[in-house]
C-alpha cells in the first residue's frame, strides 16, 4: 500500500484530520503528525516557519524509513506539502492541498494576525478558546498563537515559496478550494496551478475554510481518485 501523510493547518493539530484518516485507512498507510509545538508536542527552540515544519515531516518519514509518500495538506499544511515537493522531491510523491493560502504580502499578513488575538478569542468565541486549550494541552495555546503570528508576518515580508518556485515542482498536484472559503482566493489557487507543470484544481461546493465543515467523504473520494 502507498503511504499518505495528512498535514494539519496553522494553530491546528492532527486530531482534526482523524475523520479523514478513517475514510482513507483501508486504501493507504495513513500517517498524521503534529507540527512542533502543536497538539501537545514539545515547543521547538526554532521559530515557526514553513521550512521548519517541512523538516518535521521529513524527519518523521526518515525515522520510519519511508522512502516516498503522497502528501495531503490542509491550509498551512498544503504550503508545507508544496515546500517539501520543492526542496525534498526524492521523498514526495503526489501532492494534494485544500484551502491553502499561497499568496502573502504585508497587508494580508497584518489582516490575518488580527484574528489570532487570544484576548479577543477568549472574549468573542470562548468555545473556540476552549477547543484550542484542549487541543494543545499541556502547551499554552496563547504561545502557539504568538509564534504563528510571527510566522505569518514573516511570510508577509517574503513568501517561502515564490511563484517561480512552483514552475520547478514536477510532482502531480491537485489544488482543492471550497467555494465559500473567505481566507483563500480562487485567483491565487489558479495562479499556482498554472505555474505548476503537472497540476489541476477543483472547487468543492458549499465548502467554507474550516476543515471541520468540509465533506469528509467527498474529500476522501477526491484524494483517492487523484492518487490512484
Amino acid at each position: 500500500m502507498q503511504h499518505l501523510v495528512l498535514l494539519h493547518g496553522a494553530i491546528g493539530a492532527k486530531d482534526q484530520l482523524e475523520p479523514l484518516a478513517e475514510w482513507l485507512k483501508d486504501k493507504y498507510i495513513v500517517h498524521t503528525l503534529n507540527f512542533s509545538g502543536h497538539g501537545g508536542s514539545a515547543f521547538p527552540d526554532e521559530k515557526f516557519s514553513i521550512s521548519f515544519f517541512s523538516k518535521n515531516v521529513i524527519d518523521y518519514l526518515r525515522r520510519l524509513n519511508i522512502q516516498k509518500a503522497n502528501i495531503f495538506g490542509y491550509s498551512m499544511g498544503g504550503y508545507v506539502a508544496m515546500y517539501i515537493a520543492k526542496h525534498y522531491p526524492e521523498i514526495a510523491d503526489k501532492i494534494i492541498t485544500l484551502a491553502t493560502k499561497f499568496y502573502w504580502d504585508e497587508a494580508i499578513a497584518e489582516k490575518e494576525v488580527k484574528m489570532l488575538d487570544p484576548e479577543k478569542i477568549n472574549e468573542k468565541i470562548p468555545v473556540f478558546a476552549k477547543q484550542l486549550e484542549q487541543r494543545h494541552h499541556p502547551n499554552d495555546w496563547k504561545k502557539i498563537l504568538g509564534k504563528t503570528k510571527e510566522m505569518l508576518l514573516q511570510l508577509g515580508i517574503r513568501n517561502e515559496l515564490q511563484i517561480d518556485d512552483y514552475t520547478t515542482i514536477r510532482n502531480p498536484c491537485l489544488l482543492l478550494l471550497g467555494d465559500k472559503d473567505k481566507m483563500t482566493t480562487l485567483d491565487e489557487t489558479i495562479a499556482v496551478c498554472d505555474a505548476l507543470p503537472n497540476a489541476g484544481y477543483k472547487v468543492l461546493p458549499a465548502t467554507p475554510h474550516p476543515i471541520e465543515q468540509v465533506d469528509t467523504r467527498l474529500l476522501s473520494d477526491l484524494i483517492t481518485e487523484f492518487i490512484n
